[in-house]
């Protein structure tokens, strides 16, 4: 975490560079829409909380929130528009809250060098310990990081666990002296100015939009996440491909084809279904069939059993 390497910078510019290279009037329209939707369903959501039995209300606020940080990530890699400062701005508002887009640009840039993936020192996105690392924690810490290895685990513990987690090490950054992580932060406090504005307009506390909706709705990137990458010597195989239904799929931008993903990182999220039917075969021959059928299959598979363990199957040191 913390600055970017020259590496990282390299494909930071990357990114800016091929926004550039788009014509001027060129503008991702479906991007645009599905942001406008987003943030209509939400406002509209927290404003008739009262109204809204709490078995509707939770997963409709936790969808908004989950498809605001899919829509952080699009603008990460570029899109909407050529202009990075733009699309930041359309996503400044954080509904979820808790993690500072600058925070998650910055180490998901790390996450895309796919030699680094599962690495638990290199690949800031991994769940994955060093073998002494593991060993050096408490019992009750390695019962928690255990409880955290089967997909119930994850969406009960994962996202406090991550948002503890970055916390710890940013509080860290800041008092060695880094003002990146920094001034994140601090852009993430007045972008949350908004959204706590219209929550307590609406009349709902904040520590309950955080319980019923900022918690659920990292609940469900949990979803996402967890079966995204697994340690494999083969570098192609560490990343999945699962086929979602259309209702999951746009929730996570069609993320869920995450290998394809990984080897077009700046195709917009809506092109990526097409790019996958056209090379399906030599998709799945790639990354050695690692997925699953749909997310119904992963919950019958993992909901209970745990996927892998804590300590990096092969990278020890």
């Amino acid at each position: 975490m913390g600055h970017l390497t020259r590496e990282e910078l390299a494909v930071s510019v990357a990114i800016a560079a091929d926004a550039r290279r788009r014509r001027r009037h060129s503008v991702e329209w479906p991007t645009f829409a599905a942001l406008t939707a987003c943030y209509i369903a939400w406002a509209t959501i927290i404003w008739f909380h009262a109204a809204l039995p709490l078995i509707l209300f939770v997963p409709l606020a936790a969808y908004c929130v989950a498809l605001q940080s899919s829509l952080r990530h699009e603008a990460l890699h570029g899109h909407p528009t050529r202009r990075l400062w733009l699309n930041e701005a359309l996503v400044f508002p954080p509904l979820c809250l808790l993690i500072p887009y600058r925070r998650f640009r910055d180490t998901h840039l790390k996450h895309h060098h796919d030699a680094r993936l599962t690495d638990p020192y290199d690949d800031p996105e991994s769940w994955y310990l060093a073998e002494t690392d593991y060993a050096a924690l408490s019992a009750p810490t390695r019962r928690l990081l255990n409880l955290n290895r089967s997909l119930l685990g994850r969406l009960l513990v994962g996202p406090p666990l991550s948002v503890v987690g970055l916390i710890r090490h940013d509080l860290r950054a800041v008092r060695a002296g880094d003002r990146e992580v920094a001034r994140a932060w601090a852009l993430h406090v007045l972008g949350c100015v908004p959204v706590i504005a219209w929550i307590l307009f609406s009349g709902m506390s904040v520590w309950a939009y955080l319980l019923f909706a900022s918690w659920p709705g990292l609940s469900l990137l949990m979803l996402r996440t967890y079966a995204e990458h697994r340690a494999h010597p083969d570098v192609a195989q560490r990343t999945a491909i699962i086929e979602a239904n259309p209702l999951v799929a746009f929730l996570f931008l069609n993320n869920n084809l995450h290998y394809v993903h990984h080897q077009r990182p700046r195709a917009p999220w809506y092109e990526l279904p097409r790019l996958y039917r056209a090379r399906r075969d030599q998709f799945r021959a790639e990354n050695g069939g690692y997925g699953f059928h749909g997310y119904s299959d992963l919950i019958r598979r993992h909901l209970l059993k745990p996927k892998e363990p804590v300590a990096h199957p092969f990278m020890r040191r």
